[in-house]
């Protein structure tokens, strides 16, 4: 009998989207009244008719570059917090940017217990944490998921390598979590200091990637490990399972897939940018884009979890290139789509060496006209600064990998 955190994770997926919907109105009217980004982010939207994907979508996403760029100018938080310091916002962290994140006092509040859960930590347990301490959430993270699924934490946090050997022989915790090359490190360390390490059999693994290759390796070590995504401003996004088919998205947030640089969601099995919308009374983010990008997976999980499969970290959405001492965003492509009906789809190559590059702008079309391209030209001239080639072609002929722009040049 399959095994499960909650009852929410075998919800029929028409009653888990009703919820969701349901519960947003309330959520963006809480976050207009207590944080003024949000009020800025959804001026002039009807809040009360947000209960679609829909309308959803007609709300501008605000990408993580963001963050760094306004919370310097209303800090500490950019207007996005809605609890102040004090016994609402126990703790603050700083992630890379840098970007000061507030935890709040919920219970569990990244969110991260059920996939724990999924990688078999249970009550009892002692719960190996190697994820850092300091400045970044990840250990806290890690740590109040442990005690919603009722382990006990030992905060090993990161380096001490020869420690961490000796405190897993002496402690004999159940299971590991960290990244997944320290867990390589700490093994091969007591290899060398012919220190057995038998108690643990499993572990949550996040923060970098997870190739099949590391997978197996630690498979044939006897630990079974699975893998988390989730980022620091919004928590866990999406797990592993037993079924190793995908990641499962997490219960109470909306994920959307959109074109990077764009605010506009894309066909399911499409790649593009993951965009999550959270209810989190203390940081609630909405249409937050984390700069990953993903795509949906067709069809529900074979463990038994009803919820939405993503592929997994497939790259990063932010494709902003320099082409003859000229920034390309994405945005500038999409102004050049959105300028002609009849593109489908665009992709930017640039091939050659740097100060000699070819500039190509590829294209999935419908209907062209004879003066298509020129005038496709002329759009990419004006929005970019930049002479492109136009190359068209049927709809589907472009590489679905999420890409916008594509940088090919060679840098020898």
């Amino acid at each position: 009998m399959p095994d499960y955190f909650d009852a929410l994770e075998t919800r029929s997926p028409a009653e888990r989207e009703h919820a969701l919907l349901a519960a947003l109105p309330a959520t963006l009217a809480r976050a207009v009244k207590r944080a003024p980004a949000l009020a800025r982010q959804l001026e002039g939207i009807d809040l009360a008719n947000v209960t679609t994907r829909e309308a959803l979508a007609k709300i501008p996403v605000v990408r993580k570059h963001a963050l760094v760029d306004l919370q310097p100018q209303q800090p500490p938080f950019g207007g996005f917090s809605a609890v102040e310091y004090g016994e609402d916002m126990p703790r603050v962290f700083a992630s890379p940017g840098p970007i000061y994140e507030p935890q709040g006092v919920q219970r569990d509040y990244w969110r991260f217990g059920r996939a724990l859960y999924a990688a078999g930590f249970r009550a009892g347990e002692l719960a190996h944490n190697c994820f850092s301490y300091h400045f970044t959430p990840a250990g806290a993270m890690m740590e109040t998921a442990a005690h919603a699924v009722g382990c006990t934490v030992f905060p090993g946090g990161i380096g001490q390598t020869e420690q961490q050997v000796r405190a897993i022989a002496d402690l004999k915790p159940h299971g590991y979590v960290g990244t997944p090359s320290f867990l390589k490190i700490i093994l091969e360390k007591a290899d060398e200091l012919g220190v057995k390490l038998e108690s643990i059999h499993k572990a949550l693994v996040s923060g970098e990637a997870f190739p099949p290759s590391v997978r197996d390796w630690f498979a044939a070590r006897g630990v079974a490990g699975y893998q988390a995504y989730g980022t620091a401003d919004v928590g866990l996004i999406a797990y592993e399972t037993e079924a190793r088919d995908g990641l499962v998205l997490a219960e109470d947030i909306i994920v959307e897939i959109v074109r990077p640089g764009t605010n506009d969601p894309v066909p399911d099995g499409e790649v593009g940018e993951v965009v999550v919308t959270t209810f989190n009374p203390a940081y609630p983010l909405v249409r937050f884009g984390t700069g990953d990008l993903s795509a949906i997976l067709a069809g529900p999980s074979p463990c038994g979890r009803t919820n939405t499969r993503i592929k997994g970290w497939m790259g990063r959405a932010d494709q902003t290139t320099k082409i003859r001492g000229m920034f390309v965003h994405p945005e500038q492509v999409d102004a050049i789509v959105k300028r002609h009906p009849e593109v489908i789809k665009a992709r930017l190559v640039v091939t050659g060496k740097v100060s000699a590059e070819v500039v190509t702008l590829k294209l999935e079309v419908s209907g062209a006209s004879a003066d298509l391209a020129e005038r496709i030209m002329a759009s990419a001239r004006e929005l970019t600064k930049i002479r492109v080639e136009v190359v068209m072609g049927a709809a589907g002929s472009l590489v679905n990998d999420g890409k916008v722009i594509e940088d090919a040049r060679s840098y020898e």
